[in-house]
């Protein structure tokens, strides 16, 4: 009988259990599990395998697909290299650090890069949030002309009213009637990207009457650029009047009504498939414009010459608000290529 010295005894005793390790960590072709569920003092489980309730390994436990580490604890498996690698270490997941300005930061660690942001490394990426409520709606009709400005010793811009003769150097055109849109504003950040979302506001109108185009900034999209997007825009149908020479005073806008019949919207040589029904800016009985205060963007489709169809944003009116600075017409906007068909 040969005689096993004792170094192959453990060589061989270590092998078995390392063999019966890798059987046991693999999920079995049928499942049989007892018919109790184990006692153990930690979280019970459903294994990786899906077949039997088990005990949470904790940390510095060995762990497998059948007895998978206590996620509560923020343990993940850490397999060793092989060929296998079928039985691990839980341990902890300590994520990857974040570098931002020259500075490190830990992760789930929170920052303020500047008094109107506040930031989170969470696992190598950086999410930022604004702190200021940069997406609050603009003042009501009766503050037609407001203005951002920087407050001595305050972080964040407010709401200040000026005088048309103050607001005069907006060009002509009515961004002071439009409020920010429903859904513009800041997102939850993507936890792919490290970038802060930045959206401006709808511009007006390119057009009195008739279809044209506004248009707005941002940098919501993959490569996080600022970049101009462009909505069709109809504030009412050309023929209706937009003001009216009354002297009235404290009016508003008529409250914005619906089209008394489905129609289509035109632009180019498309036509959109469904007929619509959408609410118009009317007049002011004391003489001011009255346009669009609260809109929201829709996708519409359009069939152009030739059978072929597009889908292009179109904004929809909600509300409309009275004041004097009255927009012009901009055929400059009214080509713009993005909506070209």
């Amino acid at each position: 009988m040969k005689t096993f010295n004792d170094f192959s005894v453990a060589l061989y005793i270590c092998a078995q259990v390392t063999l019966c390790s890798l059987v046991l960590a693999q999920c079995p072709a049928a499942c049989s599990c007892p018919e109790k569920p184990p006692t153990c003092g930690v979280q019970l489980i459903l294994d990786d395998c899906a077949c039997c309730v088990v005990c949470a390994r904790q940390r510095g436990e060995l762990c497998s697909e059948m007895h998978p580490c206590d996620l509560r604890k923020g343990l993940s498996c850490v397999y060793a290299g092989g060929a296998h690698k079928r039985t691990g270490v839980c341990l902890v997941h300590e994520g990857d650090s974040c570098t931002l300005g020259g500075s490190v930061y830990k992760n789930g660690e929170s920052f303020f890069p500047s008094c109107s942001h506040r930031c989170t490394c969470r696992d190598g990426q950086v999410g930022c949030v604004p702190r200021c409520n940069l997406d609050v709606m603009l003042p009501g009709p009766d503050c037609p002309f407001p203005c951002k400005v920087q407050v001595p010793g305050e972080c964040c811009e407010k709401w200040v009213c000026e005088s048309q003769n103050e607001a005069s150097n907006l060009g002509g055109f009515a961004l002071a009637a439009y409020r920010q849109e429903e859904t513009v504003g800041f997102d939850q950040w993507d936890p792919s990207t490290s970038c802060t979302e930045q959206t401006t506001e709808w511009g007006a109108c390119s057009r009195t009457c008739g279809m044209g185009v506004s248009t707005r900034v941002t940098n919501k999209n993959t490569r996080c650029e600022m970049v101009k997007q462009s909505r069709l825009c109809m504030v009412r149908p050309c023929g209706t009047p937009g003001r009216q020479g009354s002297t009235q005073r404290g009016s508003r806008c008529m409250r914005a009504a619906r089209s008394p019949e489905p129609f289509h919207f035109t632009f180019r040589n498309c036509t959109s498939v469904r007929a619509h029904r959408p609410r118009f800016c009317s007049q002011c009985a004391d003489g001011r414009c009255c346009t669009p205060h609260l809109t929201h963007t829709a996708y519409l489709e359009f069939r152009c010459m030739g059978g072929r169809s597009i889908k292009r944003p179109v904004m929809f009116v909600a509300t409309c608000a009275c004041h004097q600075h009255c927009p012009q017409d901009d055929g400059v906007h009214a080509a713009d290529p993005s909506l070209r068909p």
